[in-house]
């Protein structure tokens, strides 16, 4: 497929949806490391969008700077039409609560149960469900969507890392975001879990509708939840396709993704 027809493809595949999250220019140095050179990016409403770039290629950078956790040399990041270099910290707390975080290391509290875990967000974010008196509902809920009821009493330290990452996603839905970013979401489990954690992200774009954006080195990963690829390289969006698209490219820089 020629660089006209993958265009045309991208175009056909988004056409009918809104950009719900939308980054353009953006740019970040640290001295002369010039980590982000103009980087773009849409999310479209209901999309797994994944992004794959060489460790130190500034996917992390990225992130921070969409959450509001850094501040961009220059460019915009627009979220559902918010722009985030124009809020103040009370409106960015509150649109932080529409953005779930999964975490590479699923970064539970070693302390607390596998219920006072996702008991906290809604204690912390108060202003988004208001004083939430019964807890234990939404909790249950939470961990229905993830296969961990039986969990909910047990600490982090009694689960394996499949099922600290499930608890950190039932997390990251308990409080109903309409964007999920995933951070290595299969990083460190075997084949067995890793497919099975790739299988509940699918489920959760189908049941919740979120739009999700999943930075991977997981090729398989890649493959079976990304709808569209975008390759991060010299900081900037370097190739955009599907993932069929960008595996039979013949550009050297986006056939090294796929060896």
């Amino acid at each position: 497929m020629n660089e006209a027809q993958n265009i045309q493809e991208i175009k056909e595949s988004t056409r009918i949806r809104k950009p719900i999250l939308e980054i353009k220019d953006l740019r970040k140095s640290f001295g002369n490391n010039h980590v982000l050179n103009g980087f773009n990016l849409q999310l479209f409403e209901g999309e797994n969008l994944v992004i794959m770039g060489k460790s130190g290629s500034g996917k992390s950078v990225m992130i921070k700077c969409l959450v509001g956790l850094m501040q961009a040399d220059s460019g915009s990041i627009k979220v559902m039409g918010n722009d985030i270099n124009t809020l103040n910290e009370h409106d960015l707390n509150e649109l932080r609560t529409e953005i779930g975080f999964l975490f590479q290391g699923s970064a539970l509290y070693d302390s607390m149960t596998v219920r006072e875990n996702l008991e906290f967000p809604l204690r912390r974010h108060k202003h988004k469900f208001g004083i939430v008196k019964e807890k234990t509902p939404l909790v249950i809920e939470a961990l229905e969507s993830v296969g961990l009821v039986d969990a909910i009493d047990l600490m982090p330290a009694e689960l394996s890392g499949g099922m600290q990452r499930r608890v950190a996603l039932a997390r990251t839905l308990i409080l109903k975001p309409k964007i999920i970013l995933y951070d290595e979401p299969t990083s460190g489990l075997d084949p067995i879990t890793a497919k099975e954690i790739i299988e509940l992200m699918r489920r959760i774009q189908r049941e919740y509708k979120t739009s999700s954006l999943i930075i991977t080195h997981d090729v398989d990963c890649a493959r079976v939840v990304s709808e569209r690829m975008v390759l991060l390289v010299d900081g900037i969006n370097y190739a955009e396709g599907t993932f069929e698209t960008l595996k039979n490219s013949n550009d050297e820089k986006v056939k090294a993704f796929f060896k």
